[in-house]
């Protein structure tokens, strides 16, 4: 048997159990995602005060299902509790807890230009929001969070799944008081964990590496939440751009999370802080199987 059946026995067989209630004492998730491409509910979704926009210039490309609204984004520790959901396979995934370690969807779909650029790679699978805005205050702020189940085993590899918030075609999704862009590959606890982190301190580790899953939710890692800013905007229109895509090859989801009601000309309140549910407990014949799933051979690009 070849390691990628091994995976796929090992994940069919933790998934088995966990459905059949023999493991764990894990409750239902409290996120609660309802998938949705119309671009026109996800714009009015993160829509906040101080911020108009342009009719008619709302656009959204991606795959069926990898985009949608959710709820009970606190409980599941997103830090924020609801908003939309933009991904590299299907938004209904990202439903903890964290029981396949290499959730993957492949749509087969075209990646993006941009977000070739920003990752260096080629991408596919890309989710795109866009739209034309004005600002009345001169100002924008959103709040959003990147997750991935790259973390931690791809970390500071060739595989570096790629989202960008292109604002007049410049990215400002950058590391908080930094004009680094945010990847997998600068905000993470290191590969093996605790071993060659970025901006350790920003990063929330939810995989089977260190015991967890610790938090409610489907991904094996998750920055803490970040804010997209852009001060003293010229008067008249501006374009957003807000994508994701996978890099290097189709496997292993990625998202980005943004806050409803945060896309404003003034910062929204402060979030509630990120807390960590009970973990689940399972037997060690299943923390045996899932361990096998962090194990995945794949040529690096180039």
């Amino acid at each position: 048997m070849n390691i990628k059946s091994t995976i796929a026995a090992a994940t069919a067989f933790s998934a088995t159990l966990m459905a059949s209630g023999f493991i764990g004492v894990q409750k239902a998730s409290a996120l609660t995602v309802t998938p949705t491409n119309d671009g026109t509910t996800l714009t009015s979704t993160i829509l906040g005060t101080g911020i108009t926009v342009v009719p008619g210039s709302i656009s959204y490309t991606g795959a069926s299902g990898a985009s949608g609204i959710f709820t009970g984004g606190i409980a599941s520790g997103i830090g924020f509790n609801s908003g939309i959901i933009l991904t590299t396979g299907l938004a209904a995934s990202a439903v903890g807890p964290n029981n396949v370690s290499s959730q993957t969807t492949n749509h087969g779909t075209a990646g993006d230009a941009a977000l070739d650029v920003l990752s260096g790679g080629t991408s596919q699978d890309a989710a795109l929001l866009e739209f034309s805005f004005e600002t009345l205050g001169g100002d924008l702020f959103f709040d959003y969070v990147f997750a991935s189940e790259e973390y931690n085993e791809f970390t500071n590899s060739g595989f570096n799944d790629v989202f960008g918030f292109f604002l007049d075609g410049v990215n400002i999704a950058l590391i908080p008081g930094t004009s680094t862009p945010v990847s997998i590959n600068t905000v993470n606890g290191g590969n093996p964990l605790g071993t060659g982190a970025s901006n350790s301190g920003l990063y929330n580790d939810n995989s089977a590496d260190a015991g967890g899953p610790f938090f409610n939710l489907q991904y094996d890692g998750f920055t803490n939440v970040f804010t997209a800013k852009a001060l003293g905007l010229s008067a008249g229109t501006h374009t957003i751009r807000l994508g994701i895509a996978d890099v290097g090859d189709s496997a292993y989801d990625s998202a980005v999370f943004i806050k409803a009601g945060s896309f404003s000309d003034t910062p929204t309140p402060p979030n509630t802080p990120t807390s960590v549910p009970e973990p689940t407990a399972v037997l060690g014949l299943v923390g045996l199987g899932l361990g096998m799933l962090r194990v995945r051979r794949r040529s690096l690009a180039g």
